[in-house]
């Protein structure tokens, strides 16, 4: 049995003005972090055996996680589409969009969508690629979406749609 795996599937080019300033901004630091990095490795590969110096070991593996990020968002950022303008349609779900769903248990959920580069659980923010995100597109006010998870069907309810956080 191959180690071959499919590709992934493309991620939707789009990114909110924020999450694209901040993924300058994280190049801007992993250059400066690279930097260091080189440094230290320089530092210990000239202290002599280097198959058993565990600090070469260390920043050759850091340099290479740094260079695998950079190369990313070298490629990345260069494709990405800022919107940062609100839909002429706000009574809809679109990109941008915080959206308060209710499900059966009358519990509410307030997620944001956003581009696959910047979601975060924690932030309640969603990629619009997301089973969750792709069921709420285009939808209105207190119209009823069926989500596929892991532990079968969910049903809720939208019940705000806004295009501020307030």
């Amino acid at each position: 049995m191959g180690r071959y795996r499919p590709p992934a599937a493309a991620k939707s080019p789009y990114i909110t003005r924020h999450g694209y300033e901040t993924m300058q901004a994280e190049m801007k630091a992993l250059w400066k972090r690279r930097q260091h990095v080189t440094e230290a490795l320089s530092a210990a590969a000239a202290e002599g055996d280097r198959s058993e110096n565990a600090e070469y070991i260390y920043r050759k593996k850091e340099l290479r996680s740094i260079d695998f990020r950079i190369r990313y968002l070298q490629k990345r950022l260069p494709n990405l589409t800022v919107v940062d303008q609100l839909p002429t349609n706000t009574v809809q779900v679109f990109f941008g969009a915080w959206v308060t769903l209710e499900d059966a248990q009358g519990n509410e959920h307030t997620y944001r969508i956003v581009g696959p580069d910047e979601f975060d659980m924690e932030r309640e923010y969603i990629s619009m690629d997301s089973p969750m995100a792709r069921a709420l597109m285009k939808k209105r006010l207190d119209d009823d979406i069926v989500v596929q998870t892991p532990d079968g069907k969910v049903e809720y309810t939208i019940n705000d749609i806004r295009y501020t956080k307030s």
